[in-house]
């Protein structure tokens, strides 16, 4: 099957956010690292036109490990905001039901070559998932005062979103 050339951005980007920041509920996180690992897994497998490498949990391991091993040493403000890249990738792989092909998720555990399913589902599927990303932005900018200049100058600059008074 052709790879379809829909896009899906806000649900991972939306939903990634509005998760994490539901559940970890911490100042030091960088949401804009949640957002790009969020689409990483979509980004690397782009070139191939199917899910392969980016849908597997080797992928987001392999990346933390080397966020781990890279910041040894390093200043620990670094590691948190680098670990939010694979935190992102998790989501991401949440998100995107990878976990329901064990052949993918579990490469190569369960096996070495790729399914080529789609880099996304159905067009319906899409719209609806996009549909409920911008609602997820909507809740996010609400919720942190990002329509204000200064909140989202401040998110801008840091990645960082802060509950309004």
């Amino acid at each position: 099957a052709a790879p379809r050339s829909n896009a899906v951005i806000l649900w991972y980007v939306g939903m990634s956010v509005l998760l994490v920041a539901t559940i970890f509920r911490s100042v030091g996180v960088d949401y804009r690292l949640i957002a790009l690992g969020s689409l990483a897994p979509l980004l690397l497998d782009l070139p191939f036109g199917y899910r392969a490498y980016g849908y597997t949990l080797v992928f987001a391991v392999a990346l933390l490990a080397v966020v781990m091993l890279g910041t040894i040493g390093r200043p620990r403000l670094l590691r948190r905001r680098l670990l939010c890249l694979p935190i992102g990738v998790f989501a991401g792989l949440v998100l995107s039901g990878a976990f329901a092909n064990d052949e993918l998720f579990w490469w190569p555990l369960l096996g070495s070559s790729f399914a080529h399913e789609g880099l996304l589902p159905a067009t319906w599927v899409v719209v609806v998932e996009e549909l409920v990303g911008l609602v997820a932005c909507w809740v996010v900018v609400g919720q942190y005062d990002l329509y204000l200049p200064g909140p989202r100058r401040d998110f801008l600059r840091t990645g960082r979103l802060r509950a309004g008074d």
